[in-house]
């Protein structure tokens, strides 16, 4: 897989936020009859697979726009019953969003997740009925969502891969930044379903190229986590209060999302309420080094930052909230790897 040139004169958009068959009001039927009889909603609706801290952040963002009906769907019943009952949305499994949504966006933790709502008698593949895009949200490898885009056009889907950036808070205030990878003429021509959910919007190159750049951004957004965890830790061994330094970094070159947002609101408030678990950058760290080997790139601090990261799941530490990596760092420096010691 090559990306050559892929991310020259990208292409940036702006946009400022402008099945019920458990039992609910709204059919698909009323829905199909209210956008082809030229009601209220006269788009066909788009759909969203993963309802989670994410997902249910985008679907929320979709409703409030209330441009198109809203089609939504997770395999945890709990995830789907706060969905239940609200104008415009219909809670529908994947095979009849299939065949009656005209973009599907995914929301869910990789690929894995996706293949089990594509493949089989009640999956998209089985089930598509005329023109269907879907948008990969997730964080995965991007050789295998080039063997999913592959696959999917051979039953003419559209398939493009959309890595996501700025988090459930910024999900739920249509704020995101997505990066996308695949047809552009498609991506062109559906671009409009990313208006209720993005602030920007970037076409970043072929099939893959969303996935990797997404890659590349998380390993830079962890790796510079980890290391202002451990510059706190230093800076409160030399008896600097922490708050202390953050301001100091903050009206410096060394600012970060990480010391801007992350540490103030969620580390040093003490709410540790960052809402993604560590095994979700460990994932990360791990595709972006597999990534990076299969590339022939360097990957010196990649390594460093999964390094710390395989100890912290060694520590149990794999469903803690990520902020706990500053509070517990100490102990998951002291951790030791399989095969070897606590040190680097």
């Amino acid at each position: 897989m090559e990306f050559q040139n892929m991310l020259s004169s990208p292409h940036v958009y702006s946009s400022a936020m402008s099945p019920k068959t458990d039992s609910t009001t709204l059919s698909v039927v009323a829905l199909n009859e209210n956008y082809s009889q030229g009601g209220s909603m006269t788009k066909k609706p788009v759909a969203v697979i993963g309802l989670g801290n994410m997902g249910g952040g985008i679907a929320r963002s979709i409703i409030r726009d209330g441009d198109r009906p809203l089609f939504v769907w997770d395999r945890v019943e709990a995830a789907r019953a706060k969905f239940m009952n609200i104008d415009s949305v219909t809670i529908v499994p994947p095979a009849q969003m299939a065949s009656d949504a005209e973009i599907i966006l995914f929301v869910v933790p990789a690929t894995p997740q996706i293949m089990e709502c594509m493949r089989g008698k009640d999956g998209i593949f089985a089930n598509v009925c005329g023109e269907l895009v879907i948008y990969d949200l997730t964080t995965s490898d991007p050789d295998q969502t080039c063997k999913l885009a592959g696959r999917a056009a051979k039953y003419g889907i559209h398939y493009l891969d959309a890595g996501t950036s700025g988090g459930p808070a910024n999900g739920e205030k249509g704020k995101l930044l997505t990066m996308v990878g695949g047809d552009r003429l498609i991506f062109d021509r559906t671009r409009d379903v990313f208006d209720p959910i993005c602030e920007h919007v970037f076409y970043v190159g072929p099939a893959g190229a969303g996935h990797t750049l997404k890659l590349l951004h998380n390993i830079i957004c962890h790796t510079t986590m980890l290391a202002t965890c451990e510059a706190g830790h230093m800076a409160e061994a030399a008896g600097i209060d922490l708050a202390a330094m953050i301001d100091v970094i903050n009206v410096s070159n060394a600012r970060s999302y990480a010391s801007e947002v992350r540490f103030p609101n969620h580390i040093i408030s003490g709410t540790w309420d960052l809402r993604s678990r560590i095994y979700n950058l460990y994932k990360d760290l791990k595709m972006g080094a597999k990534m990076g080997k299969r590339l022939g790139a360097d990957t010196t601090y990649s390594r460093a930052t999964l390094s710390l990261l395989e100890r912290a799941m060694a520590a149990g530490m794999e469903n803690d909230d990520y902020s706990l990596l500053y509070r517990d760092f100490k102990k998951v420096r002291a951790v030791k790897r399989k095969g070897g010691g606590s040190k680097d």
